[in-house]
């Protein structure tokens, strides 16, 4: 029996799990795995809304064919073009020779791109609309959200928004569909790592979307993104969400990030923190760059107002899973952050110098002067660590008071 779940009346889930990708576009750990979600509207006119990856094809081709029988795919709509919701476009048309492929103009330069030329484009713009049936579609371009060609697709007589890849997160489907049916807590990390490394680049991009939506007087009941759950009880926690992290919004805490090679650098960094305890900070996250992931430590920087960074010099330079962390903070563009520096030279520089260049280009409030031992930090470098942590902790009571 093939599963299937019913989002509402005549529109069915038909997306797929994946807990065999070790890593997402080869860059982001998938410990808890990841689904790939697409739906299908049985009506009139049958249409699938989005695909999966080409490894998952068997499975979602079987779904289709479990709820329409004998019937044949009208339309596939093509809200996102990345290939893990692309990959079995050619396995649909295959199946269906006649089925009309609907996105925009750029979702077919890319498609071609990726697939080769194809007949049967229906092109859309901004405000379109597709008749079913009993269900009307209509769409909106939301580009760099987080590709050129993204856009989404709404279902007028449901309310539901088809949102491809904005309002969705890693984390496999395990059982429960619908954000009423699983722990939220659990998915929420998730989706953040997934919006703060993947989405968060583009947070003008996603505010101009949301605009969109608001202008547009929508009613959505319904959100069903390409990952994660579908928001069917309470939407509005999932677009909150978006707004505010689009928004560079944050939480009182501190993200201390370090690289250490034998434990001096270390040493500073759990310094600072317990300074930061002592005076009434308690959302504090240490990292060792050397050990945990930097997806992980940039979902927290996107949480927290507080940042610290520390690096041992390493060849003359900075440590080289800190370069790592600089390099992806530095890409993400995120804003509005207070920043202090640490760390540890022996017969060289470059470690704290380096990240005092970062500072410049960055331009978050810095913290503090930076602290540099000579190879380990005596009395002299603990007391300028204390007043980092010190003055820190004042700025982030200070926001916290004035809410």
């Amino acid at each position: 029996m093939i599963n299937t779940v019913e989002v509402t009346k005549n529109i069915h889930y038909v997306g797929v799990n994946d807990r065999e990708t070790h890593l997402f576009e080869n860059l982001w750990p998938l410990d808890k795995g990841v689904s790939y979600n697409a739906y299908l509207i049985n009506d009139d006119k049958v249409a699938v809304i989005d695909t999966v990856k080409n490894t998952k094809m068997d499975a979602f081709m079987d779904k289709i064919e479990g709820i329409i029988g004998d019937k044949s795919v009208d339309y596939l709509i093509i809200n996102h073009m990345e290939p893990d919701h692309s990959g079995a476009i050619k396995a649909v048309r295959e199946r269906y020779p006649n089925v009309m492929l609907v996105g925009n103009k750029k979702t077919f330069e890319f498609l071609e791109n990726f697939y080769g030329k194809m007949d049967n484009y229906y092109i859309i713009d901004d405000g379109d609309t597709l008749d079913l049936g009993e269900h009307q579609l209509k769409f909106y371009l939301t580009p760099m959200v987080h590709w050129p060609e993204t856009m989404m697709t709404y279902e007028v007589t449901n309310k539901v928004l088809f949102s491809a890849d904005a309002f969705g997160g890693f984390g496999t489907l395990d059982g429960g569909i619908f954000d009423d049916e699983v722990n939220l807590e659990f998915y929420t990390d998730e989706i953040r790592r997934y919006y703060s490394n993947i989405v968060g680049k583009y947070g003008a991009m996603v505010q101009k979307a949301l605009k969109k939506l608001t202008e547009a007087a929508i009613d959505i009941n319904v959100i069903a993104p390409t990952h994660g759950p579908v928001w069917r009880t309470n939407p509005s926690c999932i677009i909150d969400y978006y707004d505010r992290w689009s928004k560079a919004e944050t939480q009182e805490g501190v993200v201390i990030v370090y690289g250490s090679m034998y434990g001096n650098t270390q040493k500073m960094a759990d310094f600072i923190a317990r300074k930061l305890s002592e005076k009434g900070i308690k959302n504090i996250r240490i990292y060792d760059a050397s050990k945990t992931h930097v997806s992980y430590i940039i979902s927290d920087i996107w949480r927290f107002k507080g940042v610290v960074l520390g690096s041992c010099a390493y060849n003359t330079g900075l440590f080289p899973s800190m370069e790592t962390v600089v390099h992806k903070i530095e890409n993400s563009q995120l804003k509005n952050r207070y920043l202090g520096i640490f760390g540890t030279a022996s017969w060289s520089g470059g470690g704290v110098s380096t990240l005092n260049q970062f500072a410049e280009k960055i331009k978050w409030e810095k913290i503090g002067e930076p602290v540099e031992a000579k190879s380990s930090p005596k009395a002299a470098e603990f007391e300028m660590c204390e007043k980092i942590a010190d003055e820190l902790a004042k700025k982030l009571i200070a926001e916290r008071e004035t809410l």
